[in-house]
């Protein structure tokens, strides 16, 4: 068994959905390994990952909508307003997501179905720089 392991720094322009795919793709590519797995892990409690249709942009936006009416910021039931009124709602919109994705890999690719992609979700208004590990375990 053999490991492979790298950060991925993605650039944000604020709230929104950045697929992220080709770059994990890379990684493994990188990597070497023929089959095994592939863990993505975001190291931050305001961004989270999830795996979601990447043909038809629609889904991504209503994606976006659906959290924003189960978190809408600026409540003021949050205590929690340190950094703005989209303090809190980035902290629980990453609750009811992922904080990591975990993809097969075959023949040296991600085992993705075919409307298929890795996402990047950014909860706060304003740019970050996120840093995902990627770590690929297999033979």
């Amino acid at each position: 068994m053999r490991q492979h392991q790298e950060e991925l720094r993605v650039a944000t322009n604020g709230r929104g959905i950045y697929e992220i795919s080709d770059e994990v793709g890379s990684v493994v590519e990188r990597s070497g390994l023929a089959m095994g797995l592939c863990t993505v892990y975001c190291m931050h409690t305001s961004a989270s990952l999830v795996i979601q249709e990447n043909a038809d942009p629609t889904a991504a936006a209503d994606l976006l909508a659906w959290l924003e009416r189960l978190a809408p910021d600026g409540d003021q039931r949050y205590s929690h307003t340190a950094e703005g009124p989209d303090d809190m709602p980035s902290h629980l919109r990453s609750a009811i997501t992922q904080t990591s994705e975990t993809i097969p890999v075959a023949d040296g690719n991600l085992m993705l179905g075919s409307y298929q992609g890795i996402y990047l979700l950014e909860h706060r208004d304003v740019a970050h720089t996120r840093i995902l590990v990627v770590h690929v375990l297999g033979e």
